[in-house]
This record gives structure tokens, sequence and C-alpha cells, in this order.
């Protein structure tokens, strides 16, 4: 008799798909989510994701070796639309023969979906509206992530509950949809499954781990701060639609409004084309949250972290996390 029947019943399309025992995703979380957090989500029955950020090609081919060298178990590598060397990424994953590539921020450019597939891998996608759903995963993308807006890092306007509720009912049946956004508990992942997600992802909930390399003032943050402290940054300019990221409050969130200020007014110059003016602010991102989560600098780095950060509390192992998620989902299925 397995473990968790009921969780693993509802997962399974999600587990085949993924070729892992469970059907939980490592959200992709720049810095964070590099071989050690990757390979224990995966070694632990999850499914870890390399977040390449701003990863060259050279970083991200030593990234996927030394995650190799820790899990013999299937792994996924996010890549940024946005990435001007996207193409050479994409050859780098082909060399590895990496199984998933999910591809965030934005409408894949034309051809990398059948770049990827050419070497065999599987397409992730993510999508804010139904529309682009549908589009996406019928030019090729074959799981769709829908995000909502109580997750940490880049966010939509919609929130988790109402986007599944718009998503799942349509698509459930004949697509692999997977639930993200302010996941911190089991009873959320047993909801969600229910509604027809064949698999759930969360960020926030692994960032405190103990295989986690955030540096321990990062977590120690994240352990004080409850939900209500991590907030959507403001756009200053409607002409620099930057996509909000959601962050524990500090001078960095602060900063980033100036810095934006700052872009705007090179625009109005005409000293930066748009497409200059939205990679810096991506840069920014990059380079704040490198501050905080390696540097320990948590006063002027960027804490991005999602609302569900009021249920860490504390270091534990990736195991211990994944096994409490399950256990509580059957529970509640149990219950039922």
């Amino acid at each position: 008799m397995s473990k968790y029947p009921k969780t693993k019943g509802l997962m399974g399309r999600g587990s085949e798909f993924l070729g892992s025992e469970y059907a939980i995703l490592g959200g992709a979380m720049s810095w964070v989510s590099e071989r050690n957090l990757v390979s224990a989500i995966s070694n632990a029955g999850g499914f870890g994701v390399i977040a390449c950020g701003a990863m060259t090609p050279d970083l991200l081919d030593a990234e996927i070796a030394g995650t190799k060298a820790l899990t013999d178990k299937p792994f996924g590598v996010n890549l940024i639309t946005m990435h001007p060397q996207l193409v050479d990424l994409i050859a780098v994953c082909g060399k590895h023969g990496v199984g998933h590539v999910v591809l965030a921020g934005g409408i894949p450019p034309k051809g990398s979906v059948e770049a990827i597939k050419a070497f065999g891998a599987k397409v992730i996608v993510f999508a804010p509206t139904l529309a682009l759903a549908k589009k996406l995963l019928r030019s090729g993308g074959d799981a769709l992530v829908i995000e909502g807006m109580e997750a940490g890092g880049h966010i939509g306007p919609v929130s988790t509950s109402v986007l599944a509720q718009e998503f799942l009912p349509v698509l459930s049946e004949d697509h692999l949809v997977f639930v993200a956004g302010g996941i911190g508990r089991g009873e959320a992942m047993a909801g969600y499954l229910e509604m027809g997600a064949v698999g759930v992802q969360l960020g926030t909930r692994f960032v405190c781990a103990s295989e986690s390399i955030a540096h321990p003032n990062f977590k120690k943050a994240f352990f004080r701060a409850g939900a209500r402290d991590a907030v959507a940054s403001v756009q200053v300019d409607a002409r620099l639609p930057v996509i909000p990221v959601r962050a524990l409050k500090n001078k960095g969130t602060e900063a980033f409004t100036a810095k934006q200020r700052e872009v705007a007014q090179l625009l109005d110059e005409g000293a930066v084309e748009m497409a200059e003016a939205q990679l810096q602010i991506e840069h920014y991102w990059a380079g704040a949250l490198r501050r905080a989560a390696i540097d320990g600098d948590i006063e002027n780095g960027s804490l991005m972290a999602g609302q569900s950060v009021g249920m860490v509390t504390k270091e534990e192992p990736i195991a211990e996390i994944v096994d409490h998620l399950m256990a509580e989902s059957e529970a509640a299925l149990g219950r039922r």
C-alpha cells in the first residue's frame, strides 16, 4: 500500500508527466533554486526546477551538471523568455538532455518552443489569461502553470483561487494544469487537486529549507514575516510596464520605486529604448535579490516572498516539508 494514496491518485497525471513521485514543482527562484535546493526537492519525490534567471549559457551548463551530480531524479530548467541569449540557453538544456523546460516571463519568442521540442523535452508555460493559455497550449505547450498574485517574485493581478475557478473547469480535462501562488499547506493543495489540477508549484515554502543556500539573515526575515508583510511593488510610470514583484517591505522596496523613476526619466530623454529600459529593471531585480538572498543584506536587497511566508516558521529539511504537505493533503481528502 503506497503512502498518501488519495493525493497520489489525484496527482497521477502530473506525476507521470514530470516523472516524479509527487506532482509538486519547486518554483524557480533566482539565486535560490540552484543545484542544492533543486536536487533536494527532486530527491524528496518532488520536481526541482533550476532558475536560470540572468545566468549566462556557461553558468547554466555548470548548474545543470552540478544538479545531475546530486540527483538521478528528473528536474527541470526555468528560462526567462526575454533573456537575450535564450537560443543558447535552450541549446545548453538540449546538450544535457533536460526533460522539462519551463518558459516564464511572457509569450515565448518564435521558434523557442520548437527548439525545445526538437531534443525531446516537454514545455511548461505560464499564462495569466484563459485566452493566452489556450493559445500557448495549442502552439506546443505540454503543461500550464497558473500562478496567482499571492506568489512571491513577479506576479500577475489575479488571485490563485479565482484563476483556479476560471481555468480548471475549462482546461483540466484535456490539459495538464498546475496551480501556484500562496500555497503553504497540504489542505490547499488537496483543494486544487480536487478542482482538477494535476499538481502544484510552491516557492516560498521551500526558501528556508535546510538545503537552501539562502543567507541565514534572509531566512530569519521569512520567519519573522506575516502574510501582510509581503507586498507588491508599485508601478511608477504607465509607459514602463514593469511586472509587479511581491517582496517583504524594506528599504529595498523604496529603492526600486526610485529606480523606476530614474529609468522613466531616461525614457523621457530618449536615452534608452523601451526594451533596454525593461532589461535594466530586470537586471536591477537580479542584483537586488542577490544582495538579500546570498549576501544577507536584508535592508537594501529584495526579499522576494509570497503571502504564504507567514506559514514558514522554521528551517527544516525538504523531505520533511514535502512529507508534511502530502500528509496534510491526505488527511484533508480523508475527511471529505
